[in-house]
């Protein structure tokens, strides 16, 4: 995302803080303490197998156990304050950004992670794309006032910033980072501190003519800003913790979020669609539970033509496309951007979910996942509805956010997302 006319003094702000972060001696491996952010975990069974991995995952933190939320609150709480005591986990000496790598395959990424000056939204600094539920804001707000900690770096995207590439690219050559890990997904992660004055100012200058998108992490950053207007200005709740990368340089994957719908058995949700979407059934043959390249490809190529979905829950995978313009123009807002009105994410909820399913909009009637085959075993173990979708292109989103439009909830998953647990921020350490 280029400057759009920001200046130095109201563009990014980024700041140096002093991480928090596991200390090496203490657990059983790096890979093994980390975990996916918070609303990729697929519970209870992705939870489990990370609790189980180590005593000291940051599960533990982002995803507390118990039968309350205020309870669970407290245990991330305690379990901060335990594996501090402990010295589990120790503030590095000084404040620093930091350097991240992932590499994913031939897939590389890098970029900066620091504490980021929240703004409102019309300032266009940091540009949102989704809306949010006020339920997951509650409750991440709830977590990080209990604990007194950004436990997980957002992901932000901005475009061509030349110094801060610089000083990205020459740090990552240094043969000796802080930390360097391979998590069980085959990612590849590596961290350096960035201490150096003059470095750090170059990048502070350099981000500060810039604007970001949010890629991943819209509760969070809401969440950020709820706790800010709690707090008198000039406290450390006026940052949050975020990562930086330039999409110019290191352009990110773009996938799509499924929808479970546990409650509607998906021989209704044909029924019901048919007349309003044509209805085809995929061969299957070689899927193993999750839907096979073939699959996959009649959807593209289906998505590249207009509005498409696949829906899969009894074993079989059934696509949907070409939608009836006259239902179309009968649920979907005209008062929108064209390009809005043609997404797959505002037909499935403006038609498919609110007019011909009639799905409340709430977290037991529609769940969000990111893995095709978790989705897919979800709606067949729960009698219900996968709906698979193809993913949006970033410039899409990128112009819809500038022009202020946003798009209908997880209508999108950018990535490789940092891994959570690899550096924190304690409020208390400013």
């Amino acid at each position: 995302m280029t400057n759009s006319g920001l200046n130095g003094e109201h563009g990014l702000r980024l700041k140096p803080f002093r991480g928090l972060r596991y200390v090496r001696q203490h657990v059983g491996s790096l890979a093994a303490v980390t975990s996916p952010p918070y609303d990729v975990v697929v519970r209870p069974d992705g939870q489990r197998h990370l609790e189980t991995a180590d005593p000291y995952n940051v599960v533990r933190l982002i995803l507390p156990d118990a039968e309350t939320p205020a309870a669970r609150h407290r245990k991330a709480a305690r379990t901060l304050d335990e594996w501090r005591a402990e010295g589990v986990l120790a503030p590095d000496p000084q404040p620093a950004l930091y350097v991240y790598e992932q590499r994913d395959g031939d897939h590389l990424q890098r970029g900066v992670i620091g504490a980021l000056r929240l703004t409102p939204p019309e300032e266009g600094i940091v540009l949102p794309h989704e809306d949010v539920m006020p339920g997951p804001v509650a409750d991440r707000a709830a977590l990080m006032r209990a604990t007194g900690a950004n436990l997980e770096p957002l992901l932000l995207s901005y475009r061509r910033g030349d110094a801060t590439a610089a000083v990205i690219d020459r740090t990552a050559t240094d043969p000796k980072p802080l930390l360097a890990t391979v998590t069980e997904d085959g990612v590849r992660h590596r961290l350096w501190a960035l201490t150096d004055d003059a470095d750090i100012t170059a990048v502070a200058a350099d981000l500060a003519t810039h604007q970001a998108l949010i890629a991943d992490g819209h509760h969070r950053w809401a969440t950020y800003r709820l706790l800010q207007s709690a707090h008198r200005p000039g406290t450390p709740w006026d940052y949050g913790l975020v990562l930086l990368v330039d999409t110019a340089r290191y352009p990110l994957r773009v996938r799509a979020i499924h929808r479970v719908l546990p409650r509607l058995p998906l021989a209704a949700a044909l029924d019901a669609v048919r007349g309003t979407f044509r209805v085809r059934t995929l061969p299957s043959e070689g899927s193993a539970g999750g839907p096979s390249a073939e699959v996959l490809d009649a959807l593209a190529r289906a998505a590249a033509d207009g509005n498409a979905f696949v829906l899969a829950g009894d074993g079989g995978f059934h696509l949907l496309d070409r939608p009836a313009p006259a239902a179309l123009a009968a649920s979907v807002r005209a008062d929108r951007p064209e390009p809005w009105r043609r997404l797959d994410a505002t037909v499935l909820h403006s038609l498919l979910l609110d007019d011909v399913w009639k799905v409340p909009d709430s977290p037991e009637d529609i769940r969000y996942i990111h893995d095709t085959a978790a989705a897919v075993e979800l709606a067949e173990r729960l009698g219900g509805t996968a709906v698979l979708m193809h993913p949006v292109r970033e410039d899409v989103v990128r112009e819809l956010a500038r022009q202020g439009v946003t798009m209908p909830r997880k209508s999108t998953s950018f990535g490789p997302k940092p891994a959570s647990g690899l550096v924190m921020r304690s409020l208390e350490l400013g």
